[in-house]
């Protein structure tokens, strides 16, 4: 069982910055690839930036791409998303995601096994 739990979330006004952590109560981090989603109020969950196992490949939303930077420590078992130049349409609820085995990076939903319980990310004026 894996354990993920977010934080780094809150306001911040547009074109301000944050960067969420996501850390994993695993031994054997390494081993997951991960990923962040994120949920606005009425729509579906949507993915964001993933990562590999190995850190070696990333990959991102059209939507945030050039913007977001998703990164991982394997020593500290943590995975990070530096949001840069934030827009009103940013604001969700953002979701830590983790996908077993040395595979590299998904951005389907039914492809993670475990979820943490998210952090509120509000970008207004």
């Amino acid at each position: 069982q894996v354990h993920l739990a977010e934080s780094g979330g809150g306001w911040v006004q547009p074109g301000g910055s944050l960067r969420l952590s996501c850390a994993a109560s695993v031994r054997t981090f390494r081993s997951y690839a991960m990923g962040w989603f994120r949920q606005a109020p009425g729509k579906e969950r949507e993915f964001v930036a993933g990562i590999s196992w190995s850190g070696g490949s990333t990959y991102y939303a059209d939507s945030v791409k050039g913007r977001f930077t998703i990164s991982r420590d394997n020593v500290k078992n943590t995975v990070y998303l530096q949001m840069n130049s934030l827009k009103p349409e940013d604001t969700a609820v953002y979701y830590c995601a983790a996908r077993q085995g040395r595979v590299g990076v998904s951005t389907a939903i039914d492809e993670y096994d475990y979820w943490g319980q998210g952090t509120q990310v509000t970008v207004s004026s």
